[in-house]
């Protein structure tokens, strides 16, 4: 064995491949060395082009102190180093074989066509705090170049156990400037949108417009106020703007819980709820992507307790917030649960963009089973105006499908009142009319026919309880109390009494 290898070795065809092959590996490490070497340079280059400006040079901005005043001193150099770089950068003074080597992990998993889509997008993200600054920090990092920041809020000490860049320095600064300052100084190419304001319905149109002429691809709901929730959500709606809404992070814990489904399916999240019938109200019963956690509520877990008492005696707790209608409470947060939420939004964004190919587990249809809920309510209301109106015809119904998808899964919870039984359900007033369930406007051809019938006149039932309860109630002219026991009639009255508060939202 030893004297083949000697002679293999001794062979000069031998020796002259090992030479080239060593050759080879020199020559090759060499060539990826220098070409490293090169990019590092021209990096070095663009950075120490920026010249570093005295402590004492005032550049115009100006951060907030503790009091929420600007304060006279101006940013320090490392901010303005960066400041002048991403403004280089943004007017094309930024080598692309270095924007493309920092999303080159990006390039492969999304193609090159995949990752262009994404470099000319144009994302907004409306609530920069612990969810939304983890959404847009993702987006920066993964090559979205054109980001619209909303927040009216300002950096405080408890943000800081769940924003995604926030230091002590940022403390007292507006949210979405210290998302600008940070993230320019990992992708000084993106360009940045920032609006410090209050999002609500009143300034929808301005907030949610183009930019430079390209209308946003996606736009990430990252409120934690149910009201303007539900504006932001609603507008995006009706204009058919995509849209991803994140809901409650508050008092949850477990990862392996947190999904992306319909709103008209998400469920065990109070946010969600509370979004769910805000909408339905408003007639969008699906089609609005959310990020939220089925983790339950249980003994041992946190959850939201009541004000002090002694928050109370010092006057409105209304009075307690910074701005009217938003939260006061201190809501017990972990602060992995919302960097999740944000991260899970912008990875739907980054994919629905680029077209990369996901299926999320669908929740259950629903929307059928509304249209026939509907088509029995208004086949009882024709029954009941014949009653007062013989040979009644063209009779319209005031509800909507998110007026039934409401009163059925939110107020009834997707059960029959009475026994409970979650199948065939159908909706039915509890109570028969003592004058005309119609109401009539004009005459002859231009004669208007509709029921009076409101939310509040409804309960849900299944289908064979609706028949007897029609035969008994409407055709025998019973009393409810012949039928029912007095605790079935509390029930019913209670969730009449809850349908009557949320009326005032279907005007």
């Amino acid at each position: 064995m030893s004297s083949f290898l000697s002679e293999t070795l001794s062979n000069p065809r031998v020796q002259l491949l090992a030479t080239a092959a060593v050759s080879g590996v020199t020559v090759a490490g060499l060539i990826l060395g220098f070409q490293a070497l090169e990019r590092e340079e021209r990096l070095s280059e663009l950075k120490n082009s920026i010249p570093r400006l005295p402590n004492n040079e005032d550049d115009g901005s100006k951060r907030l102190n503790g009091f929420g005043n600007a304060s006279e001193t101006g940013l320090d150099p490392e901010d303005a180093r960066n400041i002048a770089l991403a403004k280089r950068a943004q007017a094309g003074d930024f080598d692309e074989e270095l924007i493309l080597e920092q999303l080159a992990r990006n390039q492969v998993f999304l193609t090159p066509e995949g990752l262009k889509k994404l470099r000319d997008s144009f994302v907004i993200v409306v609530g920069c705090g612990g969810v939304g600054s983890h959404a847009a920090a993702t987006l920066a990092r993964s090559g979205v170049s054109n980001i619209r920041l909303i927040d009216f809020d300002q950096v405080t000490l408890s943000s800081l156990n769940r924003h995604a860049v926030a230091t002590l320095a940022d403390v007292g600064t507006p949210k979405v400037q210290c998302l600008y300052r940070r993230l320019i100084a990992i992708a000084p190419w993106i360009k940045f949108d920032l609006k410090q304001e209050k999002f609500d319905e009143s300034v929808a149109e301005t907030m949610l417009a183009p930019w430079e002429g390209r209308k946003p691809d996606f736009i990430i709901d990252a409120i934690d106020n149910i009201d303007t929730k539900v504006a932001l959500l609603k507008y995006c709606y009706d204009r058919d703007m995509p849209v991803i809404s994140c809901m409650g992070a508050g008092c949850k814990g477990d990862p392996t819980k947190i999904v992306i489904g319909d709103i008209g399916t998400s469920k065990d999240d109070g946010l969600s709820r509370a979004t769910r019938r805000r909408l339905k109200l408003l007639g969008v019963t699906s089609g609005i992507p959310v990020v939220y956690s089925t983790e339950q509520s249980g003994e041992g877990k946190a959850e939201l307790l009541p004000l002090p008492e002694e928050e109370f005696q010092k006057g409105s707790v209304g009075d307690l917030g910074v701005m009217a209608n938003f939260r006061v409470r201190i809501l017990p947060v972990l602060g992995t649960m919302p960097a999740i939420f944000g991260l899970t939004a912008a990875n739907h964004v980054i994919l629905k963009i680029t077209g990369y190919p996901v299926t999320y587990v669908p929740g259950k249809a629903r929307e059928r089973m509304y249209e026939g809920i509907l088509t029995y309510v208004q086949g009882s209301e024709e029954k009941l105006g014949r009653m007062f109106v013989p040979g009644l015809t063209g009779l319209k119904n005031p509800l909507t499908l998110g007026d039934v998808a409401f009163m059925t899964e939110e107020l009834y919870g997707g059960r029959s009142i009475l026994s409970g039984i979650p199948t065939k359900l159908v909706l039915i007033r509890w109570k028969k009319p003592v004058t005309s369930s119609v109401s009539r406007i004009g005459e002859g051809k231009d004669e208007q026919k509709c029921s009076t019938i409101r939310l509040q006149d409804l309960v849900c039932m299944t289908k064979e309880e609706a028949t007897r309860h029609e035969k008994e109630i409407f055709k025998a002219d019973k009393a409810l109390e012949e039928l029912y026991d007095d605790e079935t009639i509390k029930r019913v009255e209670a969730k009449m009494r809850e349908a009557e508060k949320y009326e005032w939202w279907r005007q």
